[in-house]
């Protein structure tokens, strides 16, 4: 993009202010703002809403097959699971786009060490699991998704590692879309003098960016038929598990989702149930009171099916989602920008960064099977340095399921 071309461009957005800078800049860094000037969307900052909370229609609980359904049935769930996986129809794609801040490691989270005697880390611990499946049944595709700020260190860290002796060939990286972020009055913002601010697009994003990444002929070419979505930061994630994959198979749904019983009426879990009779994950801040405390004849709390960030889609169903395009939501963030002539980090909210959401994802499908973990056994997410949902009780459940660390 061209000067001029840019400069037409914002005004008509109304978007002047990211030209400010310009006559400061070398042409190194005019090459840059142009580049990003070129990558945003502005129809995303014009359209876009904040978060809704106002649940619209009629929620109602959905029933899971729980775990004690699963142990009697485990036999016929893995056996047409490992059929899904040796027939290369199941892919898994691992969302790393995130950086270890909160953890005090700026680095890939992925890359976080979880030992205490030893180097161990989640990629690895997530990788541990891989291994197993894959030679139970074969090894399979495995995208992964990064950001552009933690990319290049990504797969130099994979390099490094050999991957883990799983075959490099079978391994996709490729970088998250991004989205613009904007003040109040949807003033789009610097980052610095000569970069838009831009940040990852959420996480329902992870589908369109794969393909906006050229790999959707991998997943054409080979046949596969369902992808496995899970989260970086659960460190006892079960990736391609064969009785999952058999049960949603099974099923005739075009979802599956691994959900834990809700350890408490206020946990900060998104909850699956359904709205207007198509699944729908209500957040833990969109959920009315009355329901999120409600319990039945055996004191249970009826909206108790949390997830995990573990889902099972249909590969057909994704592609429709890639057509009729997830809608942006406007989230409230302090976000770091440029103002009279300095870089500022405010503490509090300034404006919005954009999202798609994995969870209008699942209301897509048409139809979810809620599938029920063992917490203990699945459930170990490492989101802060201390307390809850910590590097600490992380530890402690890797430990009570016996990994030396």
């Amino acid at each position: 993009m061209e000067y001029e071309e840019a400069a037409a461009l914002l005004k008509a957005k109304g978007q002047e202010q990211l030209l400010q800078y310009y006559d400061e800049l070398n042409e190194s860094e005019r090459k840059q703002l142009l580049s990003d000037i070129s990558k945003v969307n502005f129809s995303i900052v014009e359209s876009s809403k904040p978060h809704e909370t106002k649940i619209r229609g009629h929620i109602c609980p959905v029933e899971a097959v729980s775990t004690d359904v699963i142990a009697e049935r485990k036999d016929e769930f893995f056996e047409t699971g490992i059929k899904t996986l040796k027939e290369g129809k199941v892919a898994a794609a691992l969302l790393a786009g995130g950086q270890g801040s909160r953890l005090g490691f700026n680095r890939p989270k992925g890359m976080y060490n979880m030992g205490l005697t030893k180097e161990l880390t989640i990629f690895e611990l997530q990788f541990r699991n891989i291994l197993n499946i894959a030679e139970l049944a074969a090894p399979f595709h495995i995208f992964i998704m990064t950001s552009r700020q933690n990319h290049d260190e990504t797969v130099e860290y994979f390099k490094s590692v050999n991957f883990f002796g799983y075959p490099e060939e079978k391994i996709h990286f490729y970088i998250q879309d991004v989205s613009p972020a904007c003040d109040y009055d949807h003033k789009v913002f610097l980052d610095t003098k000569c970069h838009v601010a831009l940040s990852p697009n959420g996480n329902g994003g992870w589908y369109t960016s794969l393909i906006r990444n050229g790999l959707g002929s991998v997943i054409h070419d080979n046949g596969i038929e369902w992808i496995n979505v899970y989260a970086v930061d659960n460190v006892l994630q079960k990736i391609c598990d064969p009785v999952f994959i058999g049960a949603t198979v099974m099923k005739g749904v075009k979802c599956g989702a691994k959900v834990v019983r809700k350890a408490r009426a206020d946990e900060k879990v998104g909850v699956l149930c359904l709205e207007n009779d198509r699944p729908a994950i209500i957040e833990y801040y969109e959920m009315p009171e009355n329901l999120k405390v409600l319990t039945d004849e055996n004191g249970e709390l009826v909206y108790r099916w949390g997830v995990i960030l573990n889902y099972l889609f249909d590969v057909e169903i994704l592609d429709d989602t890639i057509r009729a395009r997830l809608p942006y939501h406007a989230a409230e963030k302090a976000i770091a920008h440029m103002e009279n002539g300095e870089r500022v980090k405010p503490a509090q909210p300034c404006g919005y960064k954009f999202e798609t959401l994995v969870v209008d994802m699942v209301k897509r499908m048409g139809s979810c099977l809620a599938y029920e973990v063992d917490r203990e056994k699945e459930f170990a997410p490492v989101k802060n340095a201390t307390g809850v949902d910590s590097v600490e009780t992380a530890r402690e459940l890797l430990l009570k399921n016996g990994i030396e660390l």
